[in-house]
C-alpha cells in the first residue's frame, strides 16, 4: 500500500505526537499550524488534511471561507468532545470526516485511507442517530416533495443520492444549467442551503434538527 502524505494541524502539541504516530500505519505525517498551510499543501499536489478542532481562531463553521479550503484539500476534522451536532455542521460545510482526536493511531490511519479512496468517514454514533431520526420521520418523508414540480422532485431525489450536476444533466437529458435552476428553486421551496440538507429532507430528517 502507497503511503499517504497527511497534513496535521494542530497547535497542541500532545495531540501531534499522537497523530504523528500514522507513519506507522502507511501514513506521512507533516505538521501544520494554521489554515493558511492547507493552500500550501495543496499547492504541494497533496489533498488529506486533518484538522483540529480546538486550534485557535477557526472560523465558523458556517463561514463562507470553509469553501475555499474545502476546494483546496480534503478536510478531517478531529475533536476531543465529540458533538452529533458540531459533526453536521462540518459535514455541511464540505468536511470529509470527523473523529474523536484520540483516537488509536491505526484507526486514524483507516479513516485517512478511506477519505484518500473518496469516501466520507462518519462515526457510528451520528450515523445510528440519523437512522434513528429517518424511522421516526418515515411520514414526513412521504411528503418531502410536495410544493415542487415533478422535474424538481426528479432532479432533487437524484441530487440527494449523490449525483453531480452534469450527471444529472446526462441522465435526464437536459443542460446542466437547467440542473442549477430546478436545485436553486426546489432549495428555496424546501427552505435548505445546500446538498447535504437537501439530501437530510429528501430522506426525512429535517436539518434544522438538534443533534447536541
Amino acid at each position: 500500500m502507497q503511503a499517504k502524505p497527511v497534513l496535521l494541524l494542530t497547535h497542541d502539541d500532545a495531540l501531534w505526537q499522537h497523530w504523528r504516530q500514522i507513519e506507522l500505519h502507511a501514513c506521512l505525517p507533516a505538521r501544520g499550524h494554521t489554515l493558511d498551510d492547507i493552500g500550501r499543501w495543496a499547492g504541494a499536489h497533496r489533498q488529506i488534511v486533518v484538522l483540529d478542532a480546538g486550534l485557535p481562531n477557526l472560523p465558523d463553521w458556517t463561514d463562507p471561507a470553509w469553501q475555499t479550503w474545502q476546494r483546496q484539500a480534503r478536510i478531517i476534522v478531529g475533536s476531543t468532545r465529540l458533538d452529533d451536532a458540531q459533526a453536521v455542521r462540518v459535514l455541511e460545510m464540505g468536511g470529509w470526516g470527523y473523529f474523536h482526536a484520540y483516537v488509536p493511531a491505526s484507526s486514524l490511519a483507516h479513516i485517512v485511507q478511506t477519505v484518500a479512496l473518496g469516501e466520507i468517514w462518519v462515526g457510528r454514533s451520528l450515523v445510528q442517530r440519523l437512522l434513528r431520526q429517518l424511522g421516526q420521520d418515515q411520514a414526513e418523508a412521504m411528503n418531502w416533495s410536495r410544493g415542487l414540480t415533478d422535474r424538481e422532485t426528479e432532479v432533487a431525489r437524484m441530487a440527494a443520492g449523490g449525483l453531480a450536476n452534469q450527471a444529472i444533466a446526462d441522465a435526464l437529458g437536459i443542460s446542466e444549467r437547467t440542473v442549477r435552476a430546478h436545485l436553486s428553486s426546489s432549495f428555496d421551496k424546501l427552505g435548505v442551503c445546500d446538498r447535504l440538507s437537501l439530501t437530510l429532507k429528501v430522506h426525512g430528517i429535517e436539518p434544522s434538527i438538534s443533534l447536541a
